[in-house]
């Protein structure tokens, strides 16, 4: 389904097909895949995304109301342990527009007002190796002094092509976005263009994709979207790996620097430690060679037996 040429889309690919109006159905098929549910009519889906609102430059992908649950879907192609955090933004906007928009909602009611129940799901798609499901959880970010009194956990689902397999069956624009992903990055390993890998991985999709017609009739905004989330996918790949060298480098000299520290500080206490030994010893052979004080208790006072002092003294003469 064409959107017209007259609408900008900034957005991420997963955001432009899964949280589109036009495509409803998908959005549909893919809560019937996570909650193994099964419901038909896409026109139940009620599209709560806010739209253009940024915070902290952090921008909502996709929410929307059916069933009576409130659902949070976001797309990561780079690992993030706070997404817990930016659900919880995210849904206290979308919960303060739902209550402002309805009528039945009463905030000052002495009885307990319902509200939809919030389902955060994370897609990931990034090339770190990750678990096919993960939970992360808000409380992991507080200092565990107290109990805290406020918890957003979400479910993080690897979407890579290969994982979560039966999730893919059940979804089939799932399957073929993360398909169309994947055959993507592969092309551009083989040194195709960018611009390129993307056409020809849309020409791949199977005939009978049901993204497939929609990719090619919006193709040049899929591009755009698509030249943007590698370009920044690339760049966030590179600063990780130049900041791992930067950190190894500053982490070497740094060691060697605290080793050569450390190595001088253990050897003047070692040196000291011995000179004040050796002072020691020496001040007792003296006092026992002129007589003022009986070998016995200057082995004593040294810690050793007679014959060991005598043996000592022996081997200093």
């Amino acid at each position: 389904k064409p959107t017209g040429n007259n609408r900008e889309y900034k957005d991420r690919l997963f955001k432009f097909i899964f949280g589109n109006p036009e495509n409803k159905e998908w959005t549909l098929s893919l809560y019937n895949a996570i909650n193994n549910a099964s419901y038909e009519n896409s026109d139940d889906i009620q599209l709560t995304t806010i739209q253009d609102a940024v915070y902290m430059r952090m921008k909502n992908d996709v929410s929307f109301l059916v069933n009576d649950i409130m659902n949070f879907y976001e797309q990561q192609s780079t690992f993030n342990p706070n997404m817990p955090m930016r659900f919880l933004i995210y849904a206290g906007m979308v919960y303060s527009k739902y209550i402002e928009t309805t009528p039945s909602y009463y905030a000052h009611s002495h009885k307990q007002q319902k509200a939809p129940t919030p389902q955060c799901i994370c897609f990931y798609n990034g090339t770190a190796n990750k678990d096919d499901i993960m939970i992360l959880k808000l409380s992991d970010a507080f200092d565990q002094k107290i109990k805290p009194d406020i918890e957003v956990t979400v479910t993080m689902i690897n979407i890579n092509f290969g994982h979560n397999k039966e999730l893919m069956e059940k979804c089939k624009p799932l399957a073929e976005y993360s398909w169309f992903v994947s055959k993507t990055r592969s092309l551009i390993k083989l040194g195709y263009d960018l611009n390129a890998a993307i056409g020809m991985a849309i020409n791949e999709l199977d005939n009978s994709s049901l993204i497939k017609p929609f990719l090619i009739a919006n193709k040049s905004e899929v591009t755009r979207m698509c030249i943007t989330e590698f370009d920044e996918e690339k760049f966030r790949n590179q600063t990780f790996e130049e900041g791992k060298a930067e950190g190894r480098a500053e982490g070497e000299a740094k060691g060697r620097a605290e080793g050569r520290a450390e190595g001088e500080v253990k050897g003047r206490a070692e040196g000291e430690a011995k000179g004040r030994a050796e002072g020691i010893f020496d001040t007792l052979v003296n006092l026992v060679k002129i007589g003022l004080l009986p070998l016995s208790a200057a082995a004593q006072q040294y810690n050793v037996s007679d014959s060991e002092f005598e043996e000592l003294m022996k081997a200093k003469a």
